[in-house]
C-alpha cells in the first residue's frame, strides 16, 4: 500500500469528520435560540421527549452535539433529569441516520450531489443573509465528497485481496466470544480517540464491504462505536452540577445495557438482519465467481446501517419503559456534592461544555442569574453584620461570631471579582464566533450586568468594612434612631436587590420596570432627608460627627448599591431611565 493511498484515506476521513461537524454546527447556529424551546416544550413526556431526541439529532446529524446539549440544559436547570434520558436515548436513534447516509455514499457514486452543494452553499454564504444555510449545504458537499474519496480509495486499496490483511483478520475466530469483545473494546478505543463515531464507521464499512473484514468482527467495532460516543458527554459533565453528571451517566447506562443484552444472542440477531438485507453470510469468494462474491460484500454497508438502527429502536423501545429506575439507579450511583455555596466555582458555565455560541448564551444567562442572587445573599449577611454589631456585648464568643461573618462576606468579594472575570473571559471567546445582531446586543448587555454584580459585591464589602471599623471602635456606637433609619435604608435596598432579581430569572417582557425606578426614586429621596437630618442631629450633639460620618457612609452605600441595581435593570431592559 502506498503512501499516497494512506493520506488519500486520512484526507477522506478528514473531509468527512470535518464536513459533519461544519452541518452540525451550521444547523445549531441556525436554529440556536430556538432549541431551548424546542428541548423544553416537546419533551412533556417519555415519548415525546425520544422523538425530539430523535428528530434534533437526524437533524444536527451528531448525537454527541444533541448530548452534550441536554447535559447543559440539565446544568442549567432548563430540563429535569427524566425529561434528559429520554432525548439522549432519541439522539441514540437519530445518529443512526448517519449511517445509512454513509451506506448510501459508499454504494453510489453521489459525488455530483456534493459539487451542487458546493456551488449552492458558497452563493449563499457570499449572500451573508443565509450563511448558515450555506454553511449546511458546503459541509454537506464535504461529507459527500468525504464518501466519494473514501468509496474510490478503498477500491484502490483493494483490501479483499490483501494477504497481510486478510490473514490478519482470518487469525481469529468469527465465532469466538472473545473475538466479538476484542472488537468491540477496540471500537470503543478507537471512537474515543478521534471522538468520531462517523469517522470508525466509515473505516468499519470498507473494511467490511471490501471482504477483508467478516461481519461479525464489523458489527462488534459498531457496538463498541456506541460505548465509545458515551465518553464525550460524560468527559464534558465532570465539572458540571450533579444533575448533568447524571445524564451523562445514564447516557452510558443506556448504550452499556444494550450491548450486554445484544452479547447474548448475537449471532442470531447478526443473522437476521443480514436475512433482511439480503446478505448471504454462508457465502465463500472461492466458491463463488469474483462478480457474485462483490455484489454480496457490497451489501455490507447496508448491513451495518440496518443493525445499528434496528438495534437503537429495539434497546430504546425496552428502555423507555424503565426511565424512573434509569433515573433512580444514576441517582443512587452519583451522590449529590455537598453544598459548597462558600466556594467560588461556576455552575451553569464549563470550558468547552457549550460547542455553539448561540446557545452558550443560555449558559452565561443563567450564571448571571445566579451571580446577582449571590450579591443579594451577601447584602443580607452585611444586615446580619449590622445587627450583630449594635447586639453583641465585645465578649470573646462575640467577637468571633463578629468576624466568623466579617470573613464570610470578604470571601464573597472575593468570589465576585473571580465570577466576573470567568463570565467576562466566556462572553468574550463566545462573541469570536459568528453571531446573530441579537446575540451580540444580549452579549454587550451581559457584560454590562456583571460589571454592575460586582459593583454591588463591592459596595456590600465597603459597608461591611464600615461596620467592622465601628465595631472594633468600642467607643463608637449608633444611637436607636441610626439604626431604625439604617434598617428602613436597608430594607429599600434590599427590595430593589429582589426586584431586580425577580428580572433576571423571569421574562423582560412581563416585567415592570417602574417598580425599580419607583424604589431607586425612594432610596434618593430618603438618603436626602437623612443627610439633611444628620446635620442637625451632630449639631444637636446626638452622636459625634466621627459616629455621623460612619453612619453616612453606609447610608450613601446603599444609595450607590441602589444605582448599581438600576445599572442592572437597564441592561437587561435594554432601557434607560430618562434624565439618568
Amino acid at each position: 500500500m502506498s503512501i499516497g493511498v494512506i493520506f488519500k484515506l486520512l484526507g477522506s476521513l478528514a473531509l468527512l469528520m470535518f464536513g459533519m461537524k461544519s452541518m452540525s454546527d451550521a444547523l445549531q447556529k441556525l436554529a440556536g435560540p430556538q432549541l431551548r424551546h424546542v428541548l423544553g416544550a416537546m419533551t412533556t413526556n417519555r415519548f415525546t421527549g425520544l422523538l425530539t431526541g430523535t428528530l434534533v439529532t437526524a437533524s444536527v446529524q451528531s448525537s454527541t452535539a444533541t448530548t452534550v446539549m441536554t447535559v447543559s440544559f440539565v446544568n442549567a436547570g432548563l430540563l429535569t433529569l427524566a425529561q434528559a434520558i429520554s432525548v439522549i436515548m432519541g439522539a441514540n436513534i437519530g445518529t443512526t441516520l448517519t449511517a445509512w447516509i454513509m451506506s448510501a455514499g459508499m454504494s453510489f457514486d453521489i459525488s455530483i450531489v456534493s459539487y451542487i452543494g458546493f456551488f449552492v452553499g458558497i452563493i449563499l454564504i457570499y449572500m451573508k443573509k443565509h450563511r448558515f444555510i450555506g454553511d449546511f449545504l458546503f459541509g454537506l458537499g464535504l461529507l459527500l465528497l468525504g464518501l466519494t474519496t473514501l468509496r474510490l480509495t478503498g477500491a484502490e486499496m483493494d483490501l479483499g485481496h490483501n494477504v497481510s490483511v486478510l490473514a490478519f483478520f482470518s487469525s481469529f475466530d468469527p465465532d469466538s466470544f472473545w473475538t466479538t469483545l476484542l472488537f468491540l473494546f477496540l471500537g470503543g478505543v478507537l471512537t474515543f480517540c478521534v471522538q468520531s463515531s462517523a469517522a470508525v464507521m466509515a473505516i468499519t464499512m470498507i473494511l467490511c464491504s471490501s471482504g477483508a473484514l467478516p461481519i461479525y468482527q464489523g458489527i462488534a467495532l459498531v457496538l463498541g462505536e456506541n460505548i465509545g460516543t458515551t465518553i464525550t458527554s460524560n468527559l464534558a459533565a465532570l465539572s458540571a452540577n450533579t444533575q448533568a453528571r447524571r445524564a451523562a451517566l445514564a447516557h452510558m447506562f443506556f448504550n452499556v445495557f444494550g450491548v450486554i443484552w445484544i452479547l447474548m444472542i448475537f449471532h442470531p440477531f447478526v443473522n437476521m438482519v443480514c436475512g433482511w438485507v439480503g446478505y448471504d453470510v454462508d457465502m465463500e469468494k472461492q466458491e463463488v465467481s469474483v462478480e457474485a462474491f462483490a455484489a454480496n460484500a457490497a451489501k455490507l454497508t447496508f448491513v451495518l446501517a440496518a443493525f445499528h438502527t434496528t438495534f437503537n429502536l429495539i434497546n430504546a423501545g425496552i428502555l423507555i419503559w424503565f426511565i424512573p429506575q434509569i433515573e433512580r439507579f444514576v441517582s443512587w450511583v452519583i451522590k449529590p456534592k455537598v453544598d459548597e455555596e462558600e466556594d467560588f466555582r461556576l455552575h451553569f458555565i464549563t470550558a468547552g461544555f457549550m460547542k455553539t455560541p448561540e446557545l452558550s448564551v443560555l449558559e452565561a444567562q443563567k450564571e448571571i442569574q445566579s451571580f446577582a442572587e449571590r450579591m443579594q445573599r451577601m447584602f443580607g449577611m452585611v444586615q446580619d453584620l449590622l445587627n450583630d454589631s449594635s447586639s453583641l456585648s465585645g465578649k470573646k464568643q462575640d467577637d468571633a461570631q463578629f468576624n466568623k461573618l466579617y470573613t464570610r462576606i470578604e470571601k464573597y468579594e472575593g468570589i465576585s471579582d473571580n465570577m466576573e472575570l470567568e463570565i467576562a473571559k466566556y462572553l468574550e471567546q463566545v462573541s469570536d464566533a459568528h453571531l446573530s445582531d441579537d446575540t451580540k446586543g444580549k452579549i454587550r448587555a451581559m457584560l454590562r450586568e456583571i460589571s454592575e454584580l460586582e459593583s454591588i459585591g463591592d459596595a456590600c464589602y465597603n459597608m461591611a468594612r464600615t461596620i467592622s471599623r465601628k465595631y472594633n471602635a468600642k467607643e463608637e456606637h449608633f444611637n436607636e434612631k441610626q439604626y431604625g433609619r439604617l434598617h428602613q435604608m436597608m430594607g429599600l435596598t434590599d427590595n430593589a436587590l429582589t426586584e431586580m432579581n425577580r428580572l433576571l430569572s423571569g421574562r423582560k417582557e412581563t416585567y415592570d420596570v417602574n417598580r425599580t425606578f419607583n424604589i431607586e426614586n425612594e432610596i434618593n429621596n430618603y438618603r436626602n432627608q437623612l443627610k439633611a437630618q444628620n446635620i442637625v442631629d451632630i449639631n444637636n450633639h446626638e452622636y459625634t460627627y466621627a459616629e455621623g460620618t460612619m453612619y453616612m457612609d453606609l447610608i450613601i452605600e446603599c444609595e450607590k448599591l441602589g444605582d448599581y441595581v438600576v445599572n442592572v435593570v437597564e441592561a437587561r431592559m435594554g432601557t434607560r431611565q430618562k434624565g439618568a
